[in-house]
């Protein structure tokens, strides 16, 4: 139909053209009520943005010089996270001359990824940037554990016998 006869008709009905597929060709137009139509739209990417689920990266520090009781807690941490579903972010800082033993630093990373390489996939490898070097880990799929909070007990009903006043 023409564009004016669609006009016409919209004004009519109380309604708007909205243009739907400006490539086509011919160009499809829509009889309909565009704040509706714009309303639904936020509505629909909304519900979208809710599903998603937001990545967070955790970051684990280690020093060349760091403890060995240090480096098994801090082990358990990047354990905790990566159950709880979080990415993290290895860095190992080095401070004024340990930059030349970079050697070390790569087998911190190492013994790292083997201590956790059960629970993680390795999403980026060991590598330097500035004084620092860092690698990214994952978890496993099969591994993410949703956080649910238990569910709340019912309330237990007393019998009005019992109840003194």
């Amino acid at each position: 139909m023409s564009p004016a006869e669609a006009i016409r008709i919209a004004e009519a009905k109380g309604l708007d053209v909205v243009e739907v597929s400006p490539t086509a060709n011919p160009p499809v137009c829509r009889i309909m009520d565009y704040g509706k139509y714009k309303f639904m739209e936020a509505k629909r990417e909304h519900a979208a943005r809710a599903k998603q689920k937001n990545i967070v990266v955790k970051e684990v520090k280690f020093r060349p010089r760091t403890d060995d009781h240090d480096f098994d807690f801090k082990v358990k941490h990047i354990l905790r996270f990566l159950e709880g579903g979080d990415k993290v972010k290895v860095v190992v800082m080095f401070r004024g001359r340990e930059v030349v033993h970079r050697d070390i630093g790569f087998r911190i990373i190492e013994e790292v990824l083997t201590r956790v390489a059960e629970k993680s996939v390795v999403e980026k490898p060991a590598g330097i940037d500035g004084r620092d070097m860092h690698a990214i880990i994952a978890p496993r799929p099969a591994e993410v554990v949703k956080k649910v909070k238990p569910p709340k007990p019912a309330p237990v009903a007393v019998p009005a016998e019992t109840v003194q006043a």
